[in-house]
């Protein structure tokens, strides 16, 4: 018993991260209603300069950096570590979370999701992409508790955590400012007709959860070192415990903190026993906040707290597509023509660009046309590719039987995470999707017990006897392969097109302009989301082979969250609502063939993820319809103007919209 009195009190130091995490979501959230998923991100800045202050007296800034005669002093680097953190919310506030306010949860969720990838690129950029060590600034100690010796340094890093969530308590409760907050949540109307400034308690507020979110992360990273990755995907546990608290109670989510952080503590002092299974011994902590987003959700989902706003914004409109065979043979053919003109690294990255086409496609399929925010599509296309590394070495499966079966197996895994969209949609779903995502990786990605350390041979596609593998001897980038992408691309668009264009896409878009009105008129919304759901993860499973076979040996690392996200992003730049956004895309998408030459000409490569985070967040503050979106408005404006007939003096004529152009509003 007392070794497990130990490990819960070590689960302290974890659960001060949570409560201060967890505490700077529910203040963003209970200011500008956004669910920020860069939360994790930006406090590690600070951290990350506190660090660097104490191991060699360098303030790093975002660009160049200030040397001191001497490394400062704790207090010192600690008071500049908060203040850079605090600089970073403001500057968020007024750049990144201002502008989208009013925007619709999608242009939310896709900032914070941005502003999580640069900062996150940044710090890699700025401090390397290893596990570096920060000093404690809580010492080291023992104490007595109930006859056993326990470490005080994480029970007094929980007791500064928890102080500092009685002062946001007394926050909300006893000041002006506070219960404006709370009256700006209920009704932002009303708040700015009895004089208050939403801004302003905006700015208030994220200057206090950098401070404590900062806070949170310098504490908890003196136990096990800062990492880029594992810091800004500790946001999703977070989350959990901020939906436990239902967004809106500071004890709760205290409480919460503390059980989820001593129980994953636990558990893996409970991995280690011998009656423990060999399959569960690798990332079931994960699985916990999962389990524990999806319980409450299911069981709270409808009676969360959402926060009021003063207007909706509309979703970007979207163009129900036709297929046109000579467009479509022009642009396959010019295609082709370049992956027989190019060759090594070029072939490669134009190929790898058409798989991650068909990547975005899957965000066009779910979010695009169906409105349902997912972020776990990398995990989908990631099932696909290890279950094909099984049934091609194992089974013997051969090429395309294997494809297919194994898209079919990512279509019923999305089924499964579908399930609760039946009860939630906006960003309520991406939490759901992002810690579904984060689940699998490390609990199925990363468990060397179904996924082996020595790699995953996934055997060369063969048809007809011949060999349809990318590499050969040198040749790393065969144009057989290439051209079998290229096929298989194009038969998964002409597909999407057609049910696009049919009833399946008017149905997509009428559960995505309001799911009530849609019911009304007989369609089975569940059904729909399902079918939905399915059809994506099949895409995404489609493009997980494909990138198996462009492997011939898959690891983890390539359908990390990070790599999700990063589509995601790419998937928004190009336009989320059309295949033509999906191409696009592709060409910019991470080790795609803009990524090659960025990497090969100019040498960028180092900077493709700081400049698409970037990129993400102006496209979604400024031009929401992405890059297709306005190039097919530009074309309607001059087709328009060209085809309407001259107006009689004194008269103004508006130009005709498309009567294919569907428009419709986020009713989440």
């Amino acid at each position: 018993m007392s070794t497990y009195l130990q490990f819960i009190v070590l689960g302290f130091g974890l659960a001060a991260v949570y409560i201060g995490l967890s505490g700077g979501l529910l203040l963003v959230y209970r200011s500008t209603g956004i669910i920020n998923f860069a939360q994790g991100a930006t406090a590690m800045w600070g951290a990350y300069v506190f660090a660097q202050l104490r191991r060699d007296g360098t303030l790093v800034l975002p660009i160049g950096s200030l040397e001191f005669d001497e490394k400062p002093s704790t207090p010192v680097a600690l008071a500049i570590g908060l203040l850079m953190a605090l600089l970073l919310g403001l500057l968020t506030h007024y750049l990144v979370f201002r502008p989208v306010r009013r925007a619709p949860a999608l242009a939310q969720v896709v900032v914070s999701v941005a502003l999580m990838l640069t900062i996150q690129a940044l710090v890699v950029l700025r401090f390397g992409p290893n596990n570096i060590p920060i000093e404690a600034i809580v010492p080291d100690g023992s104490l007595d508790v109930f006859g056993t010796t326990v470490s005080s340094a994480e029970l007094v890093m929980a007791g500064i955590m928890v102080a500092l969530s009685a002062l946001i308590w007394a926050y909300f409760r006893f000041t002006r400012a506070g219960a404006a907050t709370r009256a700006a949540a209920e009704n932002e109307r009303g708040a700015t007709l009895m004089g208050f400034s939403a801004d302003r308690l905006a700015a208030l507020a994220m200057v206090m959860a950098s401070f404590v979110s900062t806070m949170g992360v310098v504490l908890g990273a003196s136990l096990t070192g800062l990492n880029p990755l594992n810091y800004s995907l500790l946001v999703v546990p977070a989350l959990a415990v901020l939906l436990v608290a239902r967004m809106e109670s500071v004890a709760t989510i205290v409480i919460a903190s503390l059980a989820l952080g001593a129980f994953q503590s636990v558990l893996n002092l409970l991995t280690g026993e011998n009656w423990w299974p060999v399959w569960a011994q690798s990332g079931v902590d994960q699985v916990v906040p999962f389990l524990v987003i999806i319980v409450i959700l299911f069981a709270f989902g409808g009676r969360i707290p959402s926060r009021g706003s003063l207007q909706t914004v509309k979703l970007p409109d979207v163009r129900i597509p036709r297929f046109r065979p000579i467009p479509a043979a022009v642009v396959v053919v010019a295609t082709g023509v370049l992956l027989a003109v190019t060759s090594g690294t070029y072939r490669f990255g134009l190929t790898y660009s058409i798989i991650l086409m068909l990547l975005a496609l899957s965000y066009v399929v779910i979010t695009g046309y169906l409105g349902q925010i997912s972020l776990a599509q990398a995990a989908f296309a990631g099932a696909a590719g290890f279950m094909l590394s099984k049934v091609t070495t194992g089974w013997g499966l051969p090429f395309p039987v294997a494809l297919v079966f194994c898209s079919l197996v990512a279509a019923g895994l999305g089924m499964l995470v579908a399930l609760p969209a039946f009860r939630i949609r906006g960003a309520q779903l991406a939490i759901v999707t992002i810690a579904a995502a984060l689940a699998i990786e490390r609990f199925v990605f990363n468990n060397y017990s179904l996924t082996p350390p020595s790699g995953n041979p996934i055997a060369n596609p063969t048809l007809f006897g011949l060999n349809l593998g990318v590499r050969e001897g040198s040749d790393i980038a065969r144009l057989s392969f290439s051209l079998t992408v290229l096929v298989v691309a194009a038969l998964v668009v002409w597909g999407f097109i057609r049910l696009a264009s049919g009833d399946t896409g008017r149905t997509f878009l009428a559960v995505r302009a309001n799911e009530r009105a849609a019911a009304a008129s007989g369609i089975n919304v569940r059904l729909t989301k399902l079918v939905g759901f399915g059809l994506s993860a099949f895409i995404a499973g489609v493009a997980g082979c494909l990138i198996g076979y462009s492997a011939g040996q898959l690891s983890a690392e390539s359908f990390t969250v990070f790599v999700g996200l990063q589509v995601l992003a790419v998937a928004y730049l190009g336009g989320i609502t059309s295949v033509g956004g999906a191409m696009i895309a592709g060409v910019i998408g991470p080790l795609g063939i803009v990524y090659v030459l960025l990497h090969n000409v100019f040498d960028f490569g180092d900077y493709y993820a700081l400049i698409s985070g970037l990129a993400l967040i102006a496209t979604a503050i400024v031009n929401p319809v992405g890059v297709a979106g306005e190039a097919s408005r530009i074309a309607d404006l001059v087709r328009s103007r060209r085809s309407r007939p001259p107006a009689p003096p004194g008269i103004d004529s508006a130009p005709n919209a498309d009567d294919r152009k569907v428009a419709v509003s986020d009713a989440g």
